[in-house]
């Protein structure tokens, strides 16, 4: 199969396009030829950062398409169903073998490329809303990053559930795209002081909840947002900032942080319905998946290059 490789951590340019072999099918796995490669946040930071699992090394987390081969072990699929993947790497390729408890079922007639990018975005939303976030109707929130693609879900969710609803982005015609999608106020992190912006659209009193995949010194200003017993989920560091936190601020009005990772609980019961939902309630139209731009699998290295330029809106897919 053809696959997007690298023999070393680095830039983008690492990345190239080869032959290699196909992968294994596991008794309790399935094998899919993938239709869709939804390039993740932890996609670009591991190959720039993470361990080669394999050498050459096929990075990435999540893919959709059409099972060719089931396991032994596995009887509640079969070959033949669109179903979306996440695993800890060999997104991009031809070909990707995941376990079974990692494949969700694509509804008919649903887009497999729309369907390729909920899984982590959606289900990452969901946990640091309402899982460790514990979001009620009538709080307010505040979504860091909320162009990128968690953004978007936590946008989308925290609406839903009835919260009033404030986001961050590096421009305001970035920020004019999130108000479809349930935005209350926008709040321009390259022009406005986040903390000083939040105060003021919250009479002084913080937010309730922040969901911050940004780190660093945005998680600073997170934890100032909030208000008395405000909450943080902290869950990323796409801001790539090597730099310690004052959490200090955190006693001054009994606010907590919680660090949240979909991963370390992904094959439970509880998530695994959690994001079969999302995908069940995208395909009925009522969520919304934003794809930005699609490229070929062989251009794999020019696409986390054009998502390291941070101009994205959504998701950025692979398409074999």
């Amino acid at each position: 199969m053809k696959a997007a490789v690298y023999y070393e951590n680095g830039p983008p340019s690492v990345l190239k396009y080869e032959d290699v072999e196909d992968p294994y099918v596991y008794a309790p796995g399935v094998l899919i030829k993938v239709e869709a490669v939804s390039i993740e946040g932890g996609d670009t930071l591991n190959r720039m950062g993470g361990p080669l699992i394999t050498v050459p090394h096929i990075v990435g987390y999540q893919a959709a398409g059409t099972i060719v081969q089931v396991g032994k072990d596995v009887t509640h699929l079969k070959v033949g169903q669109k179903v979306v993947t996440v695993n800890a790497f060999g997104s991009h390729a031809e070909l990707r073998s995941v376990p079974a408890r990692n494949a969700w079922v694509v509804p008919d007639g649903f887009d497999i490329r729309q369907a390729s990018a909920i899984p982590v975005p959606f289900g990452t939303a969901d946990d640091c809303l309402f899982e460790f976030g514990r979001l009620k109707a009538g709080e307010t929130v505040l979504v860091q990053a909320g162009a990128g693609a968690v953004g978007l879900a936590a946008i989308q969710l925290a609406k839903r559930a009835g919260a009033r609803v404030f986001a961050t982005a590096s421009s305001d015609e970035k920020l004019a795209k999130l108000k479809p999608f349930g935005l209350d106020h926008g709040i321009n992190y390259a022009k406005q002081d986040v903390v000083a912006e939040v105060m003021k659209l919250s009479n002084n009193k913080g937010v309730d909840l922040v969901v911050d995949p940004v780190g660093g010194s945005t998680l600073e200003k997170s934890i100032l947002s909030t208000g008395a017993r405000g909450r943080v989920s902290m869950v990323g560091n796409a801001g790539r900032e090597d730099s310690r936190v004052d959490v200090r601020p955190l006693m001054a009005a009994n606010r907590s942080l919680t660090g949240v990772f979909l991963g370390a609980e992904i094959m439970t019961d509880r998530v695994h319905d959690m994001i079969q939902r999302h995908i069940n309630d995208a395909a009925a139209g009522k969520l919304k998946v934003v794809i930005d731009k699609t490229f070929a699998l062989k251009d794999a290295a020019a696409a986390h290059a054009y998502i390291e330029g941070r101009g994205a809106v959504g998701r950025v897919l692979l398409i074999p």
